[in-house]
């Protein structure tokens, strides 16, 4: 589908895409390949091009390239833990491994998710970092396989360290809010079959968002989940609310998941507004990829 013309927000994404790729190729081609730079800018550098690595792998996810996903993360990992140019940064590190996490739980290799979430808590450096990892990787991770006692063990090592960091959450790219913390234990009880303890999380997460913003999609979409087994009109209108704020070019590849998982629990039940909502999916326009064009 390489002829379809993209809606402004999706060339909008794909030339973020290209502008992070071309900020990242410029500082390995001028400084680190030719070597005209002083070691200790150097170091420098090395940490920027793996910043810079974690959020092309992050951005390659929320567009659907898992294979970028993969391999940019890898890259932003290594550039972590180099001790010989001076640049192991363990908050990368941790980052870069938590976020191979989540790209593998997207593919349901939960085994493989929870190893790496394990390192990526083992590198976190104490407080946030460490509460990250153990909620957005492990305790996710951990859900998924169910293993309900160890999940409430990594949720409650999540907690033990956001109380003792005396700066509390940041917002960010890279950072660990309030919304996201929620929003995970949330998710984490739907796998775990606590469709009630979800419900009280996302709204929760709802709370802490601006609505239409990819945040709130993401909570909404896990609450109309949350409901779905009991109030499936519900779930149903909740869907369609975020359908209707959120335009399909800027709908995350997770928000997307996050539809067709509801719309698969939402399979033949016969309640008011569900047939609408599979209408509304099964016409949804496609992601597009690292080139700008529509996937298939």
């Amino acid at each position: 589908m390489g002829g379809v013309r993209l809606a402004d927000g999706q060339a909008r994404a794909a030339a973020l895409v290209g502008v992070v790729h071309w900020a990242a190729r410029g500082l390995l081609t001028d400084c680190l390949v030719t070597g005209h730079v002083h070691e200790q800018v150097a170091g420098g550098l090395h940490r920027n091009v793996g910043w810079l690595s974690a959020l092309m792998g992050n951005l390659a996810f929320h567009l659907d390239d898992h294979t970028g996903a993969r391999a940019h993360l890898a890259t932003a990992t290594t550039y972590g833990t180099r001790t010989r140019t001076r640049t192991d940064d363990a908050r990368l590190t941790a980052w870069a491994l938590g976020a191979q996490s989540m790209v593998a739980r997207a593919e349901n290799r939960y085994e493989n998710a929870l190893a790496y979430a394990e390192r990526a808590v083992a590198h976190s450096p104490a407080g946030l970092p460490k509460a990250q990892a153990h909620a957005w990787a492990q305790l996710t991770s951990l859900a998924g396989l169910g293993r309900e006692q160890e999940a409430d063990t990594a949720l409650a090592a999540a907690a033990r360290e956001l109380e003792a960091d005396p700066a509390g959450f940041a917002p960010g790219r890279f950072g660990f809010d309030a919304a996201e913390y929620t929003l995970h234990q949330a998710e984490s009880a739907i796998a775990l079959g606590h469709h009630n303890r979800a419900r009280s999380a996302a709204e929760t997460s709802i709370a802490a968002t601006a609505v239409a913003t990819p945040g709130w999609a993401a909570a909404t979409l896990v609450l109309a989940q949350a409901e779905a087994p009991t109030q499936p009109a519900d779930a149903a209108q909740r869907a369609l609310d975020v359908l209707a704020r959120v335009p399909a070019a800027r709908l995350r590849s997770t928000s997307r998941a996050r539809l067709a998982r509801l719309d698969q629990v939402l399979a033949d039940v016969p309640a008011t507004g569900v047939g609408g909502f599979h209408e509304r999916v099964r016409v949804l326009v496609p992601l597009i990829d690292n080139h700008g064009n529509a996937s298939t």
